[in-house]
């Protein structure tokens, strides 16, 4: 392996595995991000940029809100001395340099699938390689893991945002102190209810509130700055480092709440496929960083002459008579933010759905043009329950604060690992700046992580808990999928077979198209093998239908349907989606009739399996885990309704399996 100045990163850096052939490939860059980039469009880079704002950086630029706070005055909060304020500022400085700008913008963008991002994109791309190295297994349950610790973020984002925002209501006028907690919740309750309706229509506004929110934040920094512009020297980073060796353990746990100022970051790279990286750079360094680093300093700047105001930095920066109107900005800005969260809980649900890793459940669409709006009612009325038993449990921000951060620790190690494969396996960096520089992401990641372990017994193992049921869930439901799939195919003939069967048996056949959906493309389906055995009778044309779902986000829609006549009267017909798509049987007709397969929607019968759970003697899987299978197969949203098949034209044939 040859030694280079620069890393080696191809022109296509999401290549496939050589076991992967071009037709598969081809027209699987997702059209999302495709027509996002922006080839030399400035007016049109500018506009990206800006929607960015509100989806991408809704949570990174509201933790100005408590990040400080917590430092100064939470449960390891330290004494607001000079020195030590400018310890912890140059601390959050080099934290957002080094996790924001260096490990997730400079790099770990250019880890895309197809030009999605995200922990799941990032783990699709290992699945190509399972059998070419050891461990890749192992790579995909962290994946999956870090996948499952973003829902226990998603409750605790809107509940320690919205929260922190309202609390500006009892500095302001103290005797309403106790409505800060009803109208935190009742804020929750209509953020939550409204999901159904969409968000497309007031999306809109995101840009400009979070553009407003920022501008604001900044000025009221640089106001305190002026003030103090001693301040400013906290960007070197000996300060920080000062304050470390100089604090001992004590300083080291502070870490724990310097990192609030980075929670959010995985939202850059997993909305990477709706805007492109450029946009999202862009944002960042022109106005982002530059209005967080100044709130973050103004907060320190007014510390330095009052530490004191240790225990309301944020809201001690805005003027009287401002209160209110900053107060609702930042209502605002927060409820943006958690709508972010809100919608990449439904995203990643429909991802793990698609990649069989969760059972299918209902997908609305909410905007007749944006194929990224979607609602989930199960995931939703789950995670408001969540969110709304912590701000009651916790009542405070700075309570909520102590429970925050090691699922967001937890997920940018995984990240790093699984970039860091990624780099080394598929892109063929060279160990002379692999190494050091992945050492570098990984000191960062576990110092914070370690930072934030004394976390976990005041509050932390929440989320950690809802993760681990969610990894549960998906390790089971895909063990469970695969082993049912052995089950009910092992003893089936090959869709070939059967048909010389049927050549030499001659069953009646009747008028009509039927359409049997399976799960293997080569095996006759139990369905259609059920059928003959029990009602003798057979159609006249009978299409076999599989549905598969890649590894990668979009498939082009040349590439979307294959068709094969077999004989007899039988088609074969193969559909192939992205996992950031949602399968569709009238639009896969649609596809095959241009293939030339005729079977109009409204002349077909579908028939479809459904399965029994039964315990074997000798089960394949644990007994709760089967039990855990068993449930979450009954409650699984039925293939009529997933696949958008007309109902009154499906006919159901049951099976009892055992496991």
């Amino acid at each position: 392996m040859s030694e280079s100045i620069t890393p080696k990163i191809p022109a296509d850096a999401t290549s496939p595995s050589p076991k992967t052939s071009s037709r598969q490939l081809e027209g699987t860059v997702s059209p999302r991000a495709e027509a996002r980039v922006p080839n030399g469009g400035g007016k049109r880079l500018a506009i990206l940029a800006f929607t960015t704002l509100g989806v991408v950086y809704g949570d990174i630029g509201t933790s100005p809100l408590y990040a400080i706070r917590e430092c100064f005055h939470g449960r390891y909060g330290i004494n607001p001395s000079a020195s030590n304020v400018l310890g912890v500022l140059s601390l959050v400085a080099w934290a957002l340099i080094l996790i924001v700008s260096l490990k997730y913008l400079t790099f770990v963008l250019r880890a895309d699938n197809r030009g999605e991002g995200g922990v799941i994109a990032l783990t699709a791309q290992l699945i190509f390689g399972q059998d070419r190295y050891r461990g890749a297994g192992a790579l995909i349950m962290m994946g999956l893991f870090a996948a499952a610790l973003l829902y226990g973020d998603g409750m605790i984002t809107p509940a320690i945002s919205v929260l922190s925002a309202v609390e500006g209501i009892s500095i302001a006028a103290p005797s309403l102190e106790s409505w800060v907690v009803p109208v935190t919740v009742g804020i929750l309750v209509c953020l939550f209810s409204i999901q159904r309706k969409g968000t497309y229509r007031v999306g809109v506004l995101f840009g400009p509130v979070t553009t407003l929110w920022l501008l604001v934040i900044a000025a009221l920094g640089i106001r305190s700055i002026l003030a103090h512009p001693d301040v400013l020297a906290a960007f070197l980073p000996k300060y920080g480092l000062s304050f470390l060796s100089r604090n001992g353990s004590h300083g080291f746990m502070v870490l724990g709440a310097v990192f609030l100022v980075v929670t959010g970051t995985e939202a850059l790279f997993a909305d990477m496929g709706h805007f492109g990286r450029r946009p999202i750079r862009l944002a960042w360094y022109v106005l982002v960083l530059p209005a967080l680093l100044c709130n973050y300093f103004g907060q320190g700047a007014l510390l330095l002459g009052h530490p004191e105001l240790a225990s309301r930095p944020f809201y001690s920066l805005v003027p009287s008579w401002g209160m209110f109107p900053v107060i609702a900005l930042a209502t605002a800005a927060t409820i943006i933010a958690s709508q972010a969260v809100i919608s990449g809980a439904f995203s990643l649900t429909r991802q793990a759905v698609q990649l069989g890793y969760l059972p299918r459940v209902q997908i609305i669409h909410t905007s007749p043009t944006e194929i990224g709006q979607i609602y989930i009612p199960q995931v939703n009325w789950i995670i408001m329950a969540a969110t709304i038993g912590l701000v009651l449990g916790f009542r405070s921000s700075s309570g909520l604060a102590a429970a925050y951060g090691v699922a967001v620790t937890a997920t940018m190690i995984i990240t790093t690992v699984l970039f860091a494969t990624v780099a080394r396996r598929r892109w063929q960096w060279s160990g002379w700046w692999f190494f050091p520089l992945i050492a570098v992401f990984f000191a960062v990641d576990l110092s914070f992580l370690a930072a934030n372990f004394s976390k976990i017994s005041h509050g932390a193992w929440i989320p950690l808990a809802v993760a681990a049921v969610v990894f549960i869930a998906m390790t089971t439901w895909k063990k469970g999928r695969d082993l049912l799939a052995e089950k009910l195919y092992s003893c089936q003939p090959t869709l070939e077979d059967l048909i010389k069967q049927i050549q030499a048996t001659l069953p009646h056949r009747v008028r009509g198209k039927a359409i049997f959906l399976a799960g293997n493309a080569k095996a006759a389906p139990p369905a259609l093998t059920q059928n003959l055995r029990h009602n003798r009778v057979l159609h006249e044309s009978v299409a076999v239908l599989t549905i598969r779902t890649e590894d990668f986000p979009e498939v082009g829609r040349e590439d979307k349907v294959q068709v094969e006549e077999i004989g007899s009267g039988f088609w074969r017909i193969k559909a192939r989606f992205g996992y950031m798509e949602e399968p569709n049987v009238p639009y896969i007709l649609a596809l095959a009739r241009e293939k030339g397969l005729s079977f109009p929607l409204d002349e077909c019968v579908f028939f479809l399996g459904r399965e029994r759970i039964m315990a074997d003697r000798k089960p394949a899987m644990s007994l709760w885990r089967e039990a855990v299978f068993s449930f979450l197969s009954k409650n699984a949203l039925g293939a009529t309704r997933f696949f958008h098949i007309p109902p009154e034209q499906v006919v159901e044939l049951g099976t009892q399996v055992e496991l």
